[in-house]
């Protein structure tokens, strides 16, 4: 499949499913408390789910579905081929979709709350969603309440169309235990968050140490190793093969990607980003960022990124002016050092998962059949170089949106 159309599906999907799961009870609810003097917020709540949950780039979504694609390609041939096209792959692929939609409305309910937490204005360019529920209810505590309440209904509904979608594809009762684990892993990370702040500026390595740490667990939990984990489990692969290799590639994935969504805080723009520049600054977020300038700046720069944070708050000057402290003291650069190293790590697990995968489907063609040597079973669609130089194409694919446009390829393995 095409990725525009994966990604028109997708966003056609999510909408779908978000309208029918609100809908019901909104609008009963609506019916019944008119009469009783209320103030009609449910309609605006409504509208925020789908607010919230429109637009983005459906990243997570798209490397479920290169997970799921690549191990297809490896058991069955090239996915693209109209041989493979048969009744119950196309059946697959479209529970596959579904999967995919409930991880990126997880997503959204996750971004919900960490607006909150952060108090971020800004989310994809339009009002974060309790900004938009303030402005609806003239009231911010109201506004923050209804949005953790619409982050809670979110995260539900994810948790209902992931049951819904396994239930039509491989190994069901542990991808839905992957699918919650994913969701408490999430919400570990985000104590680990808030406890990084509590860390002293004059220990920077421990403070970079402990941001990474929050990378795994709070980002690269979800962003990567959560979406391959699925997408290999779903297309049949067996739980510990398809744990290990999510693991090893999604976890140096998920560290470059945020390593690199912090670059973008200070080095792009509201219109290219959607969120202020310079919201961690303002924020005084302690960031690998920070800790890295920390560690590489003079006395005197130091001070000054001591001084910056340690204030109540930051002004616009400010902000400029650790953006610039960050660039003089090398710590941009030594995050994409960091990026390009986590980056090598991910692709060399993707040509590591490729092979053990290709081998594992040999081993049990040979174990059915009785074939005595891998070369004897190579005629097989599943093992050829093509499928798998075709799988591994794949989640080349997937895996390198995550990524910065000088850190992605486009190496094709033969």
């Amino acid at each position: 499949m095409s990725t525009d159309h994966d990604l028109r599906t997708l966003e056609s999907r999510i909408g779908e499913l978000t309208e029918a799961w609100i809908a019901p009870q909104f609008t009963q609810s609506t019916r019944s408390t008119q009469s009783d003097g209320y103030s009609g917020l449910m309609p605006a709540v409504r509208a925020q789910a789908a607010a919230s949950n429109a637009g983005g780039k459906r990243l997570r979504a798209l490397l479920a579905l290169s997970a799921f694609d690549a191990a297809q390609a490896i058991q069955h041939g090239n996915p693209e081929s109209p041989e493979s096209a048969n009744v119950s792959a196309v059946s697959a692929r479209t529970a596959m979709i579904d999967l995919a939609a409930a991880v990126e409305i997880y997503q959204t309910s996750a971004l919900i709350h960490d607006d909150i937490i952060d108090d971020s204005d800004l989310r994809r360019g339009e009002p974060s969603a309790h900004k938009a529920l303030e402005v609806a209810s003239g009231d911010t505590r109201i506004g923050t309440g209804l949005a953790i309440m619409l982050g809670n209904a979110l995260a539900t509904l994810s948790a209902h169309v992931a049951q819904e979608a396994l239930g039509m594809l491989h190994n069901q009762v542990e991808g839905l235990r992957v699918f919650l684990a994913m969701q408490r892993d999430v919400a570990y990370g985000q104590v680990l968050d808030l406890s990084a702040e509590e860390i002293a500026l004059d220990d920077p390595a421990r403070l970079a140490a402990a941001s990474l740490e929050v990378f795994r667990w709070k980002t690269a939990s979800y962003t990567a190793i959560a979406p391959l984990e699925l997408g290999f489990l779903a297309a049949g692969l067996a739980p510990e093969r398809s744990h290990r290799h999510a693991v090893r590639i999604g976890e140096p994935l998920g560290i470059a990607f945020q390593l690199a969504d912090d670059l973008i805080d200070v080095q792009g723009s509201s219109r290219s980003s959607g969120k202020p520049v310079g919201g961690d600054i303002r924020e005084g977020k302690h960031t690998v960022l920070l800790a890295d300038a920390l560690q590489r700046a003079d006395p005197a720069d130091r001070a000054r990124l001591v001084a910056i944070y340690g204030a109540p708050c930051r002004t616009d000057a400010e902000v400029r002016e650790t953006i610039a402290l960050f660039e003089r003291t090398g710590a941009l650069a030594q995050s994409e050092q960091r990026i390009a190293e986590q980056r090598s790590l991910a692709f060399a697990a993707i040509d590591s998962a490729v092979d053990d995968i290709a081998e594992s489907i040999t081993d049990s063609v040979t174990g059915v059949t009785g074939v005595g040597n891998v070369s004897d079973a190579s005629d097989n669609d599943s093992t050829s170089p093509y499928a798998k130089a075709c799988a591994a194409s794949i989640l080349i694919e997937g895996c390198s949106r995550l990524l910065p446009q000088s850190q992605r390829t486009t190496r094709m393995r033969m």
